[in-house]
């Protein structure tokens, strides 16, 4: 296998966004737009990419706002005029109503499907399952890798998708590993081969603004609980 059969894939994460207001209540999680750090967040990496003066020939993102944007802020950094294209299978992991959720019960169902080797069982938020979430994903990856018009592209998706798609490169299997921590703006690494199993991960979870995460030593989903908790007097 030589480095030309290999083609490249940037996935990143979109920005930092509000999903709660400050008494803990949420937003509704289809419409929120980047918060300021989220901006900076994503204005970083299109400038990462631009000091290396890396073009893509495709951009994808799902069909929620927050990924959008964060891809327009990347490509008007490096200066590129490409279509947006809009993919609605590679939407975020859809979680249940909040409200019907018990007080005992929070902790799991913010963290358990996120946690390492999740089984096909755990659900997001009460919503959709592991397997669920692979059965979306694995089939729009093998659709993407089998178009052969492009040899570098940028996904920029959600941490749960990312979680997915990471996982089948690694692994080449039908395994979730829910502790691949992709924090907001990060950008991931991989390159791709002709054959199924031919996946080269060169990096992870590398965030422009804090490549080190000294910021925190919580998940994205512990960070939101926390918020969360407020509206509940927890």
């Amino acid at each position: 296998m030589t480095q030309a059969q290999r083609r490249r894939v940037y996935l990143m994460r979109h920005g930092s966004v509000t999903y709660f207001d400050e008494n803990g209540h949420p937003y509704s999680p289809d419409e929120v737009p980047l918060n300021e750090t989220g901006r900076k967040q994503t204005t970083a990496a299109g400038l990462s990419f631009a000091a290396q003066n890396i073009r893509f020939d495709r951009v994808i993102t799902s069909d929620l706002p927050r990924a959008v944007e964060s891809a327009t802020r990347v490509l008007a950094e490096t200066g590129q005029r490409i279509e947006i294209e809009q993919w609605p299978d590679f939407t975020e992991v859809r979680g249940h109503s909040l409200d019907a959720i018990l007080d005992e019960d929070l902790e799991e169902a913010f963290t358990s499907a996120f946690s390492c080797m999740a089984g096909e069982h755990c659900r997001f938020l009460g919503g959709e399952s592991v397997g669920e979430l692979m059965d979306r994903i694995h089939p729009v990856v093998d659709r993407l890798r089998a178009d052969s018009s492009w040899d570098t592209v940028l996904l920029v998706l959600h941490g749960g998708v990312n979680r997915a798609l990471l996982s089948y490169a690694i692994t080449g299997q039908r395994l979730f590993l829910g502790n691949l921590e992709q924090s907001p703006g990060c950008i991931n690494v991989l390159d791709v081969g002709t054959r199924a199993d031919d996946w080269v991960v060169h990096a992870i979870n590398h965030a422009p603004l804090l490549p080190l995460h000294t910021h925190t030593r919580l998940t994205t989903m512990e960070e939101v609980l926390s918020h969360y908790k407020r509206s509940r007097g927890l």
